[in-house]
């Protein structure tokens, strides 16, 4: 396995442990969770559903099949945290935009992990790479 490739594992599975462990917060309910997500101005009943949607997305980018699926959906995902954090008014640099470093470190994970994946994707005729 060369460097590009054990990079790409290593992005990807920190990102995958942070979605795992915040849908683990969300599906037992922990304090902490419940009191934020109120404070973000969503109801307590959303937090579980919140977290298997998570788990779900850091299932789909943990399987190889999946992960292109699953890094989409995520970053979705990502897209409703920084909706939210910016409707209230929170640090644009630390909660506005973390989802934001959380989905650049997910697709660098996987663009690493298969380059060639990417490479075919700006390839085609009329397709720049960026």
């Amino acid at each position: 396995m060369n460097w590009m490739r054990r990079i790409g594992v290593g992005l990807s599975g920190l990102a995958t442990l942070f979605f795992i462990l915040d849908a683990t917060g969300k599906l037992l309910k922990m304090e902490p969770v419940l009191r934020s997500t109120q404070e973000l101005g969503w109801p307590v009943s959303a937090v579980v559903p919140l977290g298997v949607l998570l788990l779900l997305g850091a299932v789909l980018y943990a399987v190889p099949r999946t992960s292109v699926l699953g890094a989409i959906y995520l970053t979705g995902f990502l897209g409703g945290a920084v909706a939210t954090h910016y409707r209230v008014g929170s640090p644009l640099a630390t909660h506005v935009l973390f989802g934001v470093y959380v989905g650049l470190v997910m697709w660098a994970g996987l663009a690493l992990r298969y380059p060639t994946f990417f490479k075919a994707a700006f390839s085609r005729p009329g397709m720049q790479a960026i």
